[in-house]
């Protein structure tokens, strides 16, 4: 019971700081991106906190108990991405919107606007979902709670607490979540080692193929992997979200640089972790390894920090994921077409009924996928094919035309859509044909049709 009462305490935390937090929300711009006041620090914090959720802590961890080092493919898409985020972080800030839409409309036309809203939210709601049954399989784990009910217990909390503050209670307590989960991994590496009994038995207790770059896939295997990841951060609401929420250009600069630092870090270490964790327990669930490990592998006061720490991320993500597509329905649907002239109060009321609604979307979505894997290459690939190639374009290509733009995004989420309707054909992943589609097609159709007026790409230049 210990470690339930330390997970609760943990939450109740969270809840009374955004609570506090909520207090100093009173337009959209408190409420979406934090009044544009995040300084670099902070920007590392809650960008660290919201990219190693359970898709790491889950998804990456299962893969490495079964492939080894070459999981790793999972991640390096990130690390590319986030490369190419440094030359657009301060563009963006420059920009200062609230939303990719805002992006799109303005570099395309209001058709882009609402398809990249529509994606957003079909992907982020199933990014929520697979959080939610994260948060499950650890309540179950640490106080024998069955998963459907940890399911929903994680989904109220994390919906009462979006709800409350926003950007402001998110950002400021990413912070400490990206801290206690830094601190957390750093400390259980070496316990969790000496179990294992060192790293010589480890290598000799698993397959040689576990330590090889690729392992037993083929390169097009692995790119399976890292393109989604790259594409998803790419275009990643939440990214340009922070980006919007900096205090000035050079703050959304410096960020970028402390952020790849510490993602490659800890990716890195999840890694290790969970390779290390499959030579211990040979005959568990995948996905479950790396809270398998901090469950029955380490002492409870190791264990505690741990768990703390994949509480910590997993509420961080999911908070995350719910704000931004609240965001789009309320600035690039309601407010953009419904009432323009909607009062800030209001604004701020109905965000956060927006919140409660998209979560209960997120949480009918739990069933559909088998694994955290499944879902997050799904929704990756959803956004990434979606939004990504327009909303780079939009930064780095002056002939990309509205026509363009909006047969990328339209195409990139059908296609993603239809491939997994259709059981992936001749078993070629879905990020293949849908990236070939979505980027083929701004090219062929910018250089169709007119060249765009200056007036719309040169705000991006």
């Amino acid at each position: 019971m210990i470690y339930f009462w330390a997970i609760l305490i943990y939450l109740l935390i969270l809840i009374g700081v955004g609570a506090i937090r909520s207090r100093a929300v009173k337009t959209q711009t408190d409420f979406m991106v934090a009044g544009r006041k995040l300084s670099a620090p902070v920007l590392v914090g809650t960008l660290l906190a919201t990219w190693i959720g359970s898709g790491s802590i889950i998804a990456s961890a299962g893969l490495s108990y079964r492939k080894g080092f070459s999981a790793l493919w999972f991640d390096a898409g990130v690390w590319v991405a986030i490369i190419v985020l440094y030359f657009v972080a301060g563009r963006a800030r420059k920009f200062a919107q609230f939303t990719v839409p805002d992006i799109l409309e303005a570099r395309y036309n209001k058709y882009a606007r609402i398809l990249g809203s529509i994606t957003t939210i079909i992907a982020y709601t199933a990014i929520v979902s697979y959080q939610f049954k994260a948060g499950g399989w650890v309540l179950n784990l640490v106080v024998g709670i069955p998963v459907d009910q940890g399911i929903i217990l994680t989904a109220v909390f994390v919906i009462a607490y979006t709800a409350l503050a926003g950007m402001i209670s998110v950002a400021y307590t990413d912070v400490v979540n990206g801290i206690v989960l830094l601190l957390g991994f750093i400390i259980g590496f070496p316990f969790l080692l000496k179990l294992a009994g060192g790293w010589g038995n480890i290598m000799n207790t698993l397959p040689p193929d576990r330590f090889q770059v690729l392992g037993t896939m083929s390169i097009w295997e692995a790119l399976s992997y890292s393109l989604p990841t790259m594409l998803l951060l790419l275009g990643e609401s939440n990214m340009y979200q922070r980006f919007f929420s900096a205090r000035d250009e050079k703050a959304a600069r410096s960020s970028v640089i402390g952020w790849i630092s510490g993602t490659i870090f800890i990716e890195t270490l999840i890694v290790v972790l969970a390779i290390i964790g499959s030579s211990i327990f040979l005959d568990i669930d995948p996905e479950m390894v790396l809270l398998h490990s901090v469950r029955h592998g380490l002492s409870p006061v190791i264990g505690l920090i741990l768990l703390g720490a994949i509480v910590a991320v997993i509420v961080s993500t999911a908070d995350s994921f719910l704000l931004v597509p609240s965001t789009n329905i309320m600035r690039d649907i309601y407010q953009r077409f419904i009432n323009p002239d909607v009062s800030q109060k209001r604004m701020v009321l109905y965000s956060r009924l927006v919140v409660i609604a998209l979560g209960i979307v997120a949480f009918i979505q739990v069933k559909f996928f088998t694994t955290v894997l499944a879902m997050a290459l799904y929704a990756y690939t959803m956004y990434g094919v979606g939004i990504t190639p327009a909303t780079l374009a939009a930064f780095f290509w002056k002939r990309a035309t509205p026509a363009g733009g909006v047969c990328s995004i339209a195409l990139g989420m059908v296609t993603t859509i239809g491939w997994e309707l259709l059981k992936k054909p001749l078993n070629v992943p879905t990020i293949y044909p849908a990236l070939i589609l979505s980027v083929s097609s701004l090219i062929i159709v910018s250089l169709l049709t007119p060249k765009p007026e200056e007036e719309k790409w040169r705000p991006f230049f």
